[in-house]
C-alpha cells in the first residue's frame, strides 16, 4: 500500500471477512455458468465452477439449469469434498440452488460456513467471476454455432469434453 493511503472500512471489512485459509479448497467460491448448448450424453446445459482460493485452482462440474439443490450438492459431494475434503468457508452469490434448507444443513452437518458475497464487490468474488469469464470465452470459441470437434478416430467432442482442458488453461 502506498505510504499516506489508508484503508478504508469497506475494504477491511470485505477482505477480513472473506479470509484466506492456508489449505487447498479450505476458502473457495461457487458459481454457476448457464445458457450453455446441450452438451455431453445427459445434455448438460450449465456448469458449476468451484474456485479455491488457496491455489487459484478451477473445478468445471457439469450440471443441469433445472437441478435441484440436492442435485447439486450430490454433485458437489461426489467431485469436491470426497478427492479435496470439507471446505471451511464456500463463498456464494444468492443463489436459490445454495440459500436452500438443504445445503444448509449439509454445511451444519460438515461444519463448513457458507458467506454470500455481495453485490459489485469484486473482492469477495471477483477471482470467481473472473475464471468463469474466461472459461466461457473458451467455451464459447469452440461451441460457436453448435460447432463439434473430431479427433483423429473420428470421435466427437463437445463442451462437455473440453472441461478437464479448460480447468488446466
Amino acid at each position: 500500500m502506498p505510504k499516506g493511503k489508508y484503508k478504508t472500512w469497506e475494504e477491511v471489512w470485505v477482505t477480513s471477512r472473506h479470509r484466506r485459509t492456508q489449505t487447498p479448497m479450505g476458502n473457495s467460491n461457487m458459481d454457476w455458468v448457464t445458457g450453455l448448448v446441450p452438451g455431453g450424453k445427459e445434455n448438460f446445459n450449465s456448469c458449476l465452477i468451484i474456485v479455491d482460493r488457496f491455489s487459484k485452482s478451477m473445478r468445471c462440474l457439469p450440471c443441469h439449469k433445472e437441478d435441484t439443490a440436492m442435485d447439486t450438492a450430490l454433485l458437489f459431494w461426489i467431485n469436491i469434498i470426497s478427492t479435496c475434503g470439507v471446505p471451511k468457508i464456500i463463498i456464494s452469490d444468492r443463489d436459490p440452488k445454495s440459500t436452500s434448507e438443504f445445503w444448509k444443513s449439509l454445511y451444519e452437518m460438515l461444519g463448513t460456513k457458507l458467506e454470500f458475497s455481495t453485490a459489485n464487490h469484486s473482492k469477495t468474488d471477483g477471482l470467481a467471476e473472473r475464471m468463469i469469464q474466461t472459461m466461457e470465452d473458451i467455451l464459447r470459441r469452440f461451441c460457436a454455432y453448435g460447432m463439434e470437434y473430431k479427433d483423429h478416430e473420428g470421435y466427437t467432442h463437445d463442451w462437455v469434453t473440453l472441461l478437464p482442458a479448460v480447468q488446466l488453461a
